[in-house]
């Protein structure tokens, strides 16, 4: 575990549920690079996924979701990866994954919709910013040779912007068109009755995709897919992949196990895909905020705060996990029942996007979160 002040430099200068078939965007410019951002959709529980095994507080507080940990081999003293990640495992095992921990936007409450409208638009609370972070990126990259292709059935609001993004479905059968949802909930909307149903029907739609579906076949297919469109001299530069089904209220050990398979199997597609390509490729994956420390009375977890975040690829200056540690005593704790956050995720992202396209570091700060202000810039992400 590498302290934070072993990394961060504080500047004064302004630094920085949908379903599978998840959804997948893409946009191109002019640079060999590679970016992929793979978004977590409904919280994804980053004590789960990588599990402070070191921390005497650890086991008591997750009871029978510590049990998955029992056996799985540490990545140093303080952590341990869920053992059905074993395609990322070996990745750090290579230097090619690096993890960021009690990491978190800057949304402090505990809606989905507006964690995820934080995390997308960059900003520092929900709806302040129209357009998206990974938009606002193609405008401060090479814009040349521009181009912008969407593989979803809507462009995600990360990916919304000033430029062009089209889009593409790899689902057999096309989702229903935002259109067409709201002139639905146009002619409910008189309804007291329907239309509470139809909120709640369309809320669950965005929440309910499923990573483990045909055991994780759906996600390596989509893996392979978003590895042709971004492998071509001519095709896209930057993709963003929608995965859902991370809200784990209920039977967390199973589903987030199975789910967390399904992302291991979409990195190892991704990657077998790309070929020579891996090495000029970084991998960005997040969620809209973590999970409680505690298990609940169904052994799930409800919303939380902080979580944690990855960095994959051979782009990677990986084998280490990123983290101000806070602990998980009850002192601790965010709102005496949340993993503290100790370092930003747009600090994270900014910093990382800025190294892996050799661009200027402030000017992309302020491009992709202009209302971050003064932040502390983590450094050193990327092998130069």
């Amino acid at each position: 575990m590498l302290d934070r002040r072993t990394f961060v430099t504080t500047g004064a200068a302004a630094a920085l549920s949908m379903g599978f078939a998840p959804r997948m965007s893409f946009a191109s410019a002019a640079t060999t690079k590679r970016f992929v951002f793979i978004i977590q959709r409904g919280a994804a529980d980053g004590l789960g996924t990588l599990a402070p095994v070191g921390d005497p507080a650890f086991a008591g507080a997750r009871g029978v979701l510590a049990q998955d940990f029992a056996d799985a081999p540490r990545l140093d003293a303080m952590f341990a990866l869920h053992p059905n990640l074993a395609t990322v495992s070996g990745l750090y095992k290579g230097g090619e994954a690096l993890f960021a921990h009690a990491v978190a936007s800057p949304y402090r409450d505990r809606s989905h919709f507006d964690g995820q409208n934080v995390l997308e638009s960059g900003g520092a609370a929900a709806y302040r910013i129209k357009d998206g972070w990974m938009n606002r990126l193609l405008g401060v990259l090479p814009r040349d040779q521009a181009r912008a292709i969407a593989v979803a059935a809507t462009v995600p609001l990360a990916l919304r912007g000033s430029i062009d993004v089209a889009s593409y479905a790899p689902s057999a059968l096309p989702d229903a068109s935002d259109d067409l949802l709201a002139r639905v909930a146009t002619l409910y909307a008189q309804d007291e009755q329907l239309h509470a149903i139809w909120q709640q029907a369309t809320a669950t739609r965005a929440l309910t995709g499923d990573m483990a579906a045909d055991d994780g076949r759906n996600a390596a297919a989509t893996g392979a897919l978003a590895a042709r469109l971004i492998a071509p001299d001519n095709g896209a530069r930057i993709a963003m992949i929608e995965t859902g089904g991370w809200d784990t209220h209920a039977g967390q050990r199973g589903r987030l196990g199975a789910q967390l398979k399904g992302l291991d199997a979409m990195v190892g597609a991704l990657k077998q895909g790309l070929g020579p390509l891996w090495a000029e490729t970084m991998v960005l994956v997040a969620t809209e905020f973590g999970r409680t420390v505690k298990v609940n009375g169904t052994q799930g977890t409800d919303h939380g705060t902080a979580s944690a975040a990855m960095l994959l690829g051979g782009a990677v200056k990986g084998g280490r996990v990123i983290a101000d540690w806070p602990g998980l005593g009850e002192a601790a704790l965010y709102e005496g029942r949340d993993l503290n956050p100790t370092l930003g995720l747009d600090a994270f992202i900014a910093g990382a996007v800025a190294e892996h396209f050799a661009i200027d570091p402030v000017r992309t700060a302020s491009a992709l979160f202009p209302q971050s202000g003064k932040v502390a810039r983590v450094e050193g992400l990327v092998r130069v």
